[in-house]
């Protein structure tokens, strides 16, 4: 999934620098393992607390947070900087923190699993929605129990790599090309903070979208001017992390502030008369009281197969002719932020994160859809009502 993606290629590079290495292998990828089974566990424990103590939470809730995509957009540019060759963590840092990553490469492994599955869990959601919602009902032991054994699964390929003889050594050996490709995954990372920047337009709106990308540029500026020698160092250091403090009082409010939500507006398609309508409880229920089939799609704009389904199978014109023909209402329900309204409609269903898909008539129980749709299953639906 494009979440996990940067991270990945983290354990590529890792890979190639222990090459002919086989200690060193197996015990990065038990400690790997160790740091995303711990933290799926911890993040279900503190889902399953704050459920327990009444806040309406789902899979992916962390992401619904604008400090806490505006602090992984802050993560993924720097090791975006580090690996474009702009600074080296050697030259920034104390040598006392400098040399812990040399000294202690199970630790990074470790460290990597808890960023693995802090960035790539919401991407996890679309297969894992059945599983997610039957553990939210269980009991607290059983339930992390599941999310244990979701961890595992999650870090298997890289532990069976790491183990299994014959996998490491389809794996390219330590060359000039890892200059190359360490500059080149640079990109995926300044990807992966453009995609952290729409998801925060859509939370915190275009003030702190503008007001993270400033203390970006600004960062970016302090982390090379360390990377300095002489007198440049200081004079530039001791301005730009004067500049970075100034605009984190100025703007940094904007950059987590949770803008007010407003009514969403209808959004056309290219079918006449079918347009999507924003969801809630009572639209639903009138519009199903009035014995019209509704199509609600669950999405959060944080939700990267979400967007890929919109734009795709839910875009195609003989779905949307299908959905026009039998007069279905098209309803969508917003789960960028929080909401306890969609929580609790995706939990009717059984479901505990997005994308999900139900259609709704009169006197029916609700047809829900996989979560990677094609144009076939929905047309099938359709035909169906």
């Amino acid at each position: 999934m494009p979440c996990v993606f940067p991270v990945l290629a983290i354990k590529v590079m890792a890979f190639a620098k222990h090459a002919n290495d086989r200690p060193a292998h197996r015990a990065n990828g038990l400690a790997y393992t160790a740091g995303v089974v711990l933290s799926f566990v911890a993040l279900g424990a503190l889902l399953l607390g704050l459920r327990a103590a009444g806040e309406q939470l789902g899979w992916g809730f962390q992401l619904q947070s604008p400090a806490v995509v505006a602090g992984l957009a802050v993560l993924f540019t720097l090791i975006g900087l580090n690996l474009a060759g702009l600074f080296e963590f050697g030259n920034v840092l104390p040598s006392r923190l400098a040399s812990l990553q040399a000294k202690n490469p199970t630790v990074d492994a470790f460290l990597t699993g808890v960023l693995a599955t802090a960035i790539a869990s919401p991407c996890t959601a679309p297969f894992m929605g059945a599983s997610l919602g039957l553990a939210i009902g269980l009991p607290a032991t059983q339930a992390l129990a599941v999310f244990a054994v979701l961890g595992v699964g999650m870090a298997l390929p890289y532990l069976a790599a790491s183990w299994i003889p014959a996998v490491a050594r389809a794996l390219p050996r330590p060359g000039a090309w890892m200059d190359t490709f360490r500059r080149g995954m640079a990109f995926p990372m300044f990807a992966t903070v453009v995609w952290l920047l729409w998801v925060l337009g859509q939370q915190s709106g275009i003030d702190g979208a503008a007001g993270l990308l400033m203390l970006l540029v600004v960062l970016a500026l302090l982390v090379w001017s360390l990377g300095l020698r002489g007198r440049s160092r200081a004079a530039l250091s001791v301005v730009s992390l004067a500049g970075l403090v100034w605009l984190g009082w100025a703007v940094g409010p904007n950059v987590t502030r949770l803008q007010e939500s407003t009514p969403g507006q209808a959004v056309a398609t290219s079918q006449a008369g079918v347009s999507w309508q924003p969801w809630s409880p009572e639209t639903q229920a009138a519009l199903v009281a009035e014995g019209r089939p509704v199509f609600v799609d669950f999405t959060a704009a944080w939700c990267v197969t979400c967007q890929y389904n919109k734009r795709t199978t839910l875009a195609d014109a003989a779905v949307l002719g299908d959905m026009a023909g039998k007069n279905v209402a098209l309803l969508r329900a917003d789960w960028t932020r929080r909401d306890p309204d969609v929580t609790a409609a995706l939990a009717t269903l059984g479901r505990n994160g997005v994308p999900v898909y139900a259609i709704y008539k009169n006197g029916q129980a609700p047809q829900v859809l996989s979560e990677v749709l094609s144009v076939e299953e929905v047309r099938a639906a359709l035909s169906r009502l």
